[in-house]
């Protein structure tokens, strides 16, 4: 692997995750209680002894770039294994705000030359899954393949939500679809390339050459625009992979790490996740502490009852709260009586005594964004206040920093979003 070169694309807005991305980067989102969505890229990185990773940010970098530091958590630190974080800047003329996947690695072809590196591994920073890129690139040379795509199978109801691609008996790709109506195969891009680096450089310089006619996007334009003329192979990948771009599957993903035999090993010896955060005393579990089926992070402090949940460091579940099938991010507190169900609670807020979060229909969506929330999971923004004894329904999102527009009510109805008159200056870090 030393002729490896891995560029993580970590510059997402990830509107689909509704106010979890408002003020940060979605691969800084929290994710199985402790962790980032950007741990699983860095800690397979670590996992396949690749010595030469640059991580490209643009969207709200701060906490994401506070989190990943200097890389010690993974390993890159020191002379030989290190870690640069590459956000856009202004230069010469074509130098701008990354316009799509394939821009944001065009505007930084320089360290790809300056690499030396045979293979460029492209990655995404917001996806779930724990694997070795060792078996990826060993394929790709085995085939004497110009490009190799991590490929999934997925059932064919769902493959319209991804790139979906056609593998021939040998496994290359003989066609394309970007999320077909009548999908021609089950197997779907993961956002993970392997390009020879000449290859890479090409298709880049064609791509920027073309304007505004194309998106500059790796799935939408490089891909598809080259396996007619390069050797494009597909890297079939059978463990657990998790596209987490929408509420309802971030949910699920963490839900999935409840279950009796988890599908994920978060700490698999040959491929652990890793992460970056300060020491914590261990969870604590009061007397009256009731935990079922649940996944509960060290620095909590238990009293309450906790079923079918993912508790972060730091969360306090007061004695008589319940918090049911729920997502609780760090130093949130749950205050005495009440009721969290089916919802996601972003960092340090709290809900009220006596209040509930989540109750009534699933079948009201959010009237603001009801692509995105319609699944019956409400939403509570980073350092919202629930004030006590009120009542939230279901597809409700509030913003981040909201406090005195709740003050004096006692009911939003489901599908309501209530947002802050002035974004506060303290959720900006």
């Amino acid at each position: 692997m030393d002729d490896v070169l891995a560029l993580i694309l970590a510059g997402g807005q990830g509107d689909r995750l509704s106010v979890l991305s408002e003020q940060r980067a979605k691969p800084a989102v929290v994710f199985g209680g402790q962790y980032r969505l950007v741990d699983f890229a860095l800690s397979n990185c670590a996992a396949s002894d690749l010595d030469r990773v640059a991580v490209l940010t643009q969207y709200r970098p701060r906490s994401l770039a506070n989190h990943i530091a200097s890389g010690r958590a993974w390993g890159y630190d020191t002379l030989d294994r290190q870690i640069e974080i590459l956000p856009p800047y202004l230069g010469r003329a074509d130098m701008d705000w990354y316009q799509g996947t394939a821009d944001a690695v065009y505007q930084n072809l320089y360290l790809i030359a300056q690499s030396k590196a045979e293979e460029v591994l492209i990655l995404s920073a917001d996806q779930v899954y724990l694997m070795s890129y060792r078996n990826l690139v060993a394929h790709h040379r085995q085939q004497q393949a110009d490009v190799t795509i991590g490929v999934y199978s997925v059932p064919i109801e769902e493959a319209q939500r991804f790139g979906v691609l056609e593998l021939n008996e040998s496994g290359r790709m003989v066609d394309f679809q970007e999320k077909p109506s009548h999908p021609k195969s089950t197997w779907v891009s993961m956002g993970i390339y392997c390009f020879n680096r000449s290859v890479l450089i090409k298709a880049l310089q064609e791509d920027a050459q073309l304007g505004a006619a194309s998106t500059h996007d790796f799935g939408k334009d490089i891909v598809p625009r080259i396996f007619g003329s390069q050797r494009v192979f597909g890297f079939q990948y059978h463990d657990y992979w998790r596209d987490v771009g929408t509420i309802e599957a971030y949910w699920q993903a963490n839900m999935d790490l409840i279950e009796q035999d988890p599908p994920l090993n978060l700490v698999n010896p040959e491929a652990p996740l890793r992460t970056s955060r300060m020491s914590q005393a261990p969870a604590r579990f009061g007397a009256s502490a009731t935990p079922h089926h649940a996944l509960i992070a060290p620095g909590a402090q238990i009293d309450g009852e906790v079923l079918r949940s993912v508790i972060s460091p730091g969360v306090v579940v007061e004695k008589g709260a319940s918090v049911r099938d729920s997502i609780v991010c760090h130093d949130t507190v749950i205050r005495a009586g009440a009721v969290v169900d089916h919802a996601i609670l972003d960092k340090e807020g709290e809900i009220g005594r006596d209040a509930t979060v989540g109750f009534g229909e699933d079948s009201i969506v959010n009237h603001a964004r009801p692509d995105v929330v319609n699944c019956g999971i409400s939403i509570v923004g980073k350092r919202a206040v629930v004030p006590a004894r009120m009542k939230v329904g279901r597809n409700v999102v509030i913003g981040p920093g909201v406090e005195e527009e709740l003050v004096g009510r006692k009911l939003v109805e489901s599908g309501e979003t209530v947002l802050p008159k002035q974004m506060p200056l303290h959720l900006f870090v």
